[in-house]
């Protein structure tokens, strides 16, 4: 019998706040510090869906809808497993589990509420492989926020980095993970990420994103508005540990201004906001690694030098910046099924360290 902590194949499954799609990894890992990516794959929503899951996300709607949204959500999941496998060329059955992490529709940490769904069963019935699933409510049962959940993935990754160092994941939301001297991990999200400035540029150009930061480029930020955002705000007072819902940043408006002064006024809004929660804490870092898809906005990279000194994508270290978080999920699948913590209380707030996921086997 091996033991219980040798490396095994693992596949990894996010999809986002920024509704776009399905990242699926395939990954040879022990769930601590061996991780090795095999191979990664991308299926896209078309228009079509991203605009049903939109609406389930963002808005209220029956109980009917979201259970057939869901489905579909499902079904699209099971897609990319099909599609990553077949481009690895490895079969199901040498695989020892899928982490689902579903799409998140609701998060309300202050009342201890969050939904993802997803269907596991369906997934496992499909895919032919165990499934994990559900990773966030355990860490709330235990008084967490329930995110985010990649801070100690960050950690074995960053084991060798000097301390204190910092790792940015820019998705929709923004969040941070510290690590400092002696393993000390402070973690959080921070702020928007790449939500706001995606949205806008959505509005204005029709595309789903600002590439290249065409848009914030040719803008100048309102400083003033800016300092506004922060002071009023309640997210930004908060300190660390913290995680986001969907209602706070409401209160960022800039519809009083052009096209590219708002590009570049919410691009600012990311970076400072990051860098007044990192102030916060103990000492700054030596290094911000930068991941998720706001890496290659020149803009907001060009934000947080000014702020942080050095801000790099965490490709200068031979990492992945957009499958990062489908890695994570494949990792903490193979922590659920060792009974190895996701969350402390220095990441989420929690009381004690927690062991999220319910697993479903598909049995022959």
């Amino acid at each position: 019998m091996t033991d219980r902590f040798d490396p095994v194949l693992a596949i990894g499954l996010m999809s986002g706040t920024s509704l776009d799609g399905v990242d699926a990894v395939l990954m040879r890992t022990d769930g601590a510090t061996r991780n090795e990516v095999v191979h990664t794959a991308y299926l896209p929503y078309d228009a079509a869906f991203k605009a049903d899951l939109a609406a389930v996300a963002r808005t209220d709607v029956a109980l009917a809808t979201v259970l057939r949204v869901e489905k579909t959500l499902t079904e699209k999941h099971a897609q990319a497993v099909e599609q990553l496998l077949a481009g690895a060329g490895v079969p199901a059955q040498a695989c020892a589990v899928v982490g689902f992490h579903g799409q998140t529709i609701r998060h309300l940490p202050d009342e201890g509420l969050t939904w993802q769904i997803g269907n596991p069963s369906l997934l496992a019935e499909r895919v032919r492989v165990p499934v994990v699933a559900d990773f966030r409510r355990r860490d709330m049962a235990a008084g967490g926020q329930g995110a985010p959940l990649v801070p100690l993935y960050h950690a074995a990754l960053m084991a060798a980095q000097d301390s204190p160092t910092l790792v940015l994941n820019l998705g929709g939301v923004a969040n941070v993970t510290w690590l400092g001297p002696a393993g000390a991990i402070i973690a959080g999200d921070v702020g928007p990420g790449c939500g706001l400035i995606d949205r806008w540029a959505e509005e204005h150009t029709g595309t789903p994103m600002d590439c290249d930061g065409q848009l914030a480029r040719r803008g100048r930020v309102h400083h003033s508005l800016l300092a506004q955002f922060m002071r009023e705000v309640p997210f930004f007072q908060k300190l660390l540990p913290k995680s986001a819902d969907r209602y706070d940043f409401d209160a960022v408006d800039v519809r009083n201004l052009g096209a590219a002064d708002g590009a570049a006024t919410l691009c600012a809004l990311t970076a400072e906001a990051a860098f007044q929660a990192v102030a916060a804490l103990p000492a700054l870092p030596k290094t911000v690694w930068v991941t998720g898809g706001g890496v290659h906005h020149p803009v907001i990279m060009a934000e947080l030098r000014a702020r942080f000194g050095h801000a790099e994508s965490v490709e200068t270290l031979g990492l992945r910046p957009y499958s990062m978080e489908a890695e994570c999920f494949a990792w903490l699948a193979v922590r659920h099924q060792r009974g190895l913590p996701f969350t402390r209380p220095e990441t989420t707030g929690c009381r004690h360290e927690t062991v999220g996921g319910v697993q479903t086997v598909r049995h022959a």
